[in-house]
C-alpha cells in the first residue's frame, strides 16, 4: 500500500499555517457562527480574493441576517452591497434565489446534506462541502483549487479536475483530516504553495514533496 505521509504532512502544515491567518469562510464562521451566511458567504467567495469577499460579505450582513431578508432586497440592492466580488451580478440573482428556496423547501434553513445542498441553484460540490464543514462540523472534503493542485504535487491523486481529486481523497484520506484539510492546504497555497513558482524554500514539508508538476520554484 502506497506511503501518503498524511500524518507527517498535515499536521506539520496546520501547525505552519496557524500564524498565516484562516481562509475568509471560516473567518465568517468564527465571527458569526450562522449555516446561511457560511453559505451565502462561499458563493460569494467564489473567483474572488477574500479581502474582497470579507468586505462584500460584511456590507451585506449588516442588511441581511436571514433569508427573509435577503428576498426583500432588490437585485440591484444586492449588487451594490456585494460589488465587487467576482461575477456580482450573476451572484446577486444566484443568492436571492438560494434565499427563496431555503424559505419554501427548508422552512428557511441551511439543510446539512450534501445531496440537498447541491439542489440549491449554483451550490457546487466545492461550496456544498465547505458548508457541511464550516456550518456543520461535519465530515466532507471541500476541494478548491490549492487543495487540487497540493495533492497533486504531492502524489496524493492524479487528477485533471477538483471533483476528481475530492473523489479520490475520499478513498484515501484518514477521516481525521476531511474537515481540516481545505483550510490548511487554502493558507498554505496561498502563501507558499502557490500555482506558479512556489516558495519551496520556506516549505516545513519540502524533503516529502515530490514537487509533481513543479518545474521552477523559490
Amino acid at each position: 500500500m502506497k506511503n501518503y505521509n498524511f500524518d507527517k504532512i498535515l499536521p506539520k502544515l496546520e501547525k505552519f499555517v496557524q500564524n498565516l491567518g484562516v481562509p475568509v469562510v471560516t473567518r465568517i464562521k468564527d465571527r458569526d457562527f450562522d449555516p446561511f451566511k457560511i453559505l451565502i458567504g462561499t458563493i460569494l467567495s467564489l473567483r474572488t480574493k477574500d479581502e474582497t469577499t470579507e468586505e462584500a460579505a460584511n456590507r451585506l450582513f449588516e442588511v441581511v441576517k436571514t433569508p427573509e431578508d435577503l428576498i426583500k432586497l432588490s437585485e440591484k440592492d444586492i449588487e451594490k452591497l456585494i460589488y465587487p466580488v467576482g461575477f456580482y451580478k450573476r451572484k446577486a440573482k444566484q443568492i436571492k434565489e438560494v434565499a427563496k428556496t431555503l424559505i419554501e423547501k427548508y422552512d428557511g434553513r441551511v439543510p446539512n446534506d450534501l445531496e440537498e445542498l447541491l439542489k440549491l441553484k449554483g451550490v457546487g460540490r466545492k461550496t456544498a462541502n465547505l458548508v457541511i464543514t464550516e456550518a456543520f462540523d461535519d465530515y466532507g472534503i471541500c476541494v478548491d483549487t490549492h487543495v487540487h493542485r497540493i495533492s497533486n504535487r504531492l502524489g496524493w491523486v492524479k487528477t485533471k479536475n477538483p471533483e476528481q481529486t475530492e473523489m479520490e481523497l475520499r478513498k484515501i484520506l484518514p477521516k481525521k483530516y476531511w474537515k481540516t484539510i481545505n483550510p490548511i492546504l487554502v493558507t498554505f497555497g496561498q502563501n507558499i504553495c502557490k500555482p506558479i513558482s512556489p516558495l519551496c524554500s520556506k516549505c516545513p514539508i519540502e524533503p516529502l514533496c515530490p514537487k509533481i508538476g513543479v518545474t521552477k520554484s523559490r
